[in-house]
Parts: C-alpha cells; sequence; structure tokens
C-alpha cells in the first residue's frame, strides 16, 4: 500500500511551504515526491506508534517529521482526505497532513530510491 500525503501550513518555515511524500506502508518507507520551503532528504523510515507516525532520515533513522493523529499500524489504515497537524522536529515549526492518495496496488518499481535495496 502507498499513501501519498501532503505536508502544507508551515508558515514559520516559509508561508508556501509544502511537500508531497510517498509512504510505503509495508517497506516503512517513505520518499518525498515533490517540495518547496521544506528540507526533507529524498527518502527515509517510516516509525509508527499509536496516534502518530514519525518521517525519519534514511541512515539515521533521526526523526524529521510528526504526523499526529495518522495510523499507519491498525488494519483499516488511513482514509483519503484524512487530516491532521504535523510538526517538524528541527525547529518546532507547525503544519497540516492530509491523505491525497491511497494505492492499494501493490507494484515492482522499475528503479529502486532506496540505496539499501542497490546494494550501496
Amino acid at each position: 500500500m502507498r499513501i501519498t500525503i501532503h505536508l502544507s501550513t508551515f508558515e514559520e518555515t516559509n508561508p508556501c511551504a509544502y511537500a508531497i511524500v510517498w509512504i510505503d506502508r509495508d517497506a516503512q518507507r517513505w520518499s518525498r515526491e515533490s517540495h518547496f520551503g521544506l528540507e526533507l532528504p529524498a527518502w527515509g523510515v517510516v516509525h509508527t506508534h499509536p496516534s502518530v507516525t514519525l518521517l525519519c532520515g534514511p541512515h539515521d533513522g533521526a526523526p524529521l517529521c510528526e504526523l499526529d493523529g495518522l495510523e499507519l499500524g491498525g488494519e483499516d489504515g488511513p482514509f483519503e482526505g484524512e487530516a491532521g497537524s504535523a510538526r517538524l522536529c528541527s525547529d518546532k515549526a507547525r503544519g497540516h497532513w492530509h491523505v491525497q492518495c491511497i494505492d492499494e496496488e501493490a507494484a515492482v518499481p522499475e528503479h529502486s530510491l532506496f540505496a539499501d535495496e542497490q546494494g550501496m
């Protein structure tokens, strides 16, 4: 399952700041697909806890962004249109997230984005 999340309204960082991230629930990874004004790496790992999902760095696993209320661990998973608050861990800037799309289909990518899957 791949979930498209839109992060926005981080006025403390930049009034136009946003990022679109894809979360692969099965692989517990995320990738940044589009962004402006939010400094996020191209990809990272996902850690889930009750009522919060953490987008973490790719190598050190340090939390970068908290998505309050996003439940990825449950059977039901999130739903399209679901929304909640977000917080950047580096500077405590607050914003919002909302689920734009959920892709239930399992697809094998032509090229892998994640470095550890390329034998690096």
